[in-house]
């Protein structure tokens, strides 16, 4: 008996201990609230990009790499003496046609250093046209130049009797034939023979398509209107533009042919020159890279035309065509 009251008693507190120890039922979370699992980002990988390289942008030269430059001199005309003149009718077709500078001016007075000017960069103190005196120079010039850059050059004398003459004739003078005067040139017998020579040897080198990179013309003292009227210069000049410019244009290279005037007939200045230099002079450059029909107002000097060559030909400047006051000359050219 009492072991089936202690039985009963093990039953009851197994069965108390059973249900007390079952755990509440879990009310099941909406589904709304339940949070929402966000994904990792995935690692994206970037593409890597070459740089785009920047466009090469060659600058446009400041003047034309010329193939040939010429130079035809004339003498002692102020610009309002040529410009406008009935006298010269060919010589101003070629101003309006091509571009013309208004505003040039002579460093000095009289012939001579005007021209040593032009191809030396300095007028080297010579103050008259040494027609009793040798006033040679001992200093580079632009032939110099010219030669060590692989180019060529000539100057073709009008009336002069052959080859390196050092003398003067009744219209041939040395004065206007400033390449005779640098002893670099005029002592090296070679050089002399071959690049300073009579305007005649011009057909020839035209016939066998051989002119030189650089070509200087200078008139007999006629035809440069120093002893004679401007409309004999002017006929003359329409003689050598008739042959030149089909010659150069035939290669179908850049050239350049610049007509000028050694001085005025005043003391007008600019650009860094004394006060009383040699006056105003009318400048043409004809080529079919300068604009046409073109007045260029900018104040130049027989320098500019050495730095415009020298920049045009990768060449040194010479004396005063290094000065800030010389211009180079860029505006005409298209």
């Amino acid at each position: 008996m009492k072991f089936l009251k202690h039985l009963l008693w093990i039953t009851l507190s197994a069965s108390f201990l059973i249900s007390g120890c079952q755990p509440a039922p879990v009310e099941s979370t909406p589904e709304i609230l339940k949070p929402t699992a966000t994904p990792l980002p995935t690692a994206t990988t970037t593409p890597t990009l070459e740089p785009t390289p920047a466009p090469t942008i060659t600058p446009l030269p400041l003047v034309p790499n010329f193939s040939h430059i010429v130079i035809i001199i004339f003498e002692n005309k102020e610009f309002g003496t040529v410009i406008g003149n009935r006298d010269m009718p060919y010589f101003n077709l070629l101003a309006s046609t091509y571009t013309l500078l208004s505003e040039h001016y002579a460093p000095t007075h009289p012939s001579l250093p005007n021209y040593l000017a032009l191809i030396g960069g300095d007028t080297f103190n010579i103050t008259d046209d040494c027609d009793y005196s040798d006033c040679f120079i001992n200093a580079p010039s632009l032939p110099d130049l010219i030669e060590k850059s692989g180019r060529t050059w000539k100057t073709y004398q009008d009336d002069m009797p052959q080859p390196c003459f050092t003398g003067n004739t009744l219209r041939y003078v040395r004065k206007h034939n400033p390449f005779i005067f640098f002893d670099p040139i005029r002592l090296n017998e070679k050089r002399c023979n071959q690049s300073i020579v009579p305007l005649t040897q011009m057909d020839g080198d035209i016939a066998l398509n051989d002119l030189p990179n650089f070509i200087f013309i200078t008139p007999d003292i006629c035809y440069s209107a120093h002893d004679c009227t401007l409309d004999l210069a002017d006929n003359w000049l329409k003689e050598q533009i008739g042959k030149l410019y089909p010659a150069l244009d035939a290669s179908g290279e850049p050239f350049l042919i610049i007509l000028t005037w050694d001085e005025g007939q005043g003391n007008h200045s600019c650009c860094g020159l004394p006060e009383e230099a040699g006056g105003r002079v009318a400048t043409v450059l004809i080529s079919p890279q300068v604009r046409p029909n073109f007045q260029d107002n900018t104040p130049y000097t027989h320098y500019s035309i050495l730095k415009t060559i020298s920049e045009a030909w990768g060449l040194p400047y010479l004396g005063h065509a290094a000065d800030e006051n010389t211009t180079l000359i860029t505006a005409p050219w298209r």
